[in-house]
């Protein structure tokens, strides 16, 4: 089998397909949150901490000189980053948990048993006549 059939193959399994489609969707979903907690979310907080704006909470390590940029520590970026981390995480959980619960109630619902044999059911008839 030459190479590019068995790429070919391998890249149009369902299981492949669907990889990609869900770091796409990811990747466009976390760019949404990134915005949501960096213009909607931040903003509030830091005006409810006093006018605090945490992206641009940073520790100067090296001030900055003659054409050179200073060195900062920027904690307040990774402030924004760790709860961007932490609502994704939420709703990734949530999604989670709703599949599953999905799943086990497909799992749980007991098919109807199936219908016995025709000697079966006459058979049965008798054994209840004859206990009357």
């Amino acid at each position: 089998m030459s190479m590019v059939k068995e790429f070919k193959e391998f890249a149009m399994k369902g299981n492949v397909v669907d990889l990609a489609v869900g770091i796409i969707i990811g990747g466009a979903f976390g760019k949404i949150i990134s915005s949501f907690v960096s213009d909607v979310l931040m903003p509030p907080i830091g005006l409810m901490l006093g006018g605090m704006d945490f992206s641009k909470l940073a520790l100067t390590l090296k001030p900055g000189s003659e054409g050179v940029e200073p060195v900062l520590l920027k904690y307040g970026v990774f402030i924004n980053t760790a709860i961007d981390f932490l609502i994704i995480a939420f709703a990734i959980f949530m999604v989670i948990k709703a599949m599953n619960s999905l799943k086990k109630k497909e799992v749980e619902a007991p098919a109807a048993p199936p219908e016995p044999p025709a000697d079966i059911k006459l058979l049965s008839e008798i054994r209840d006549l004859l206990k009357k």
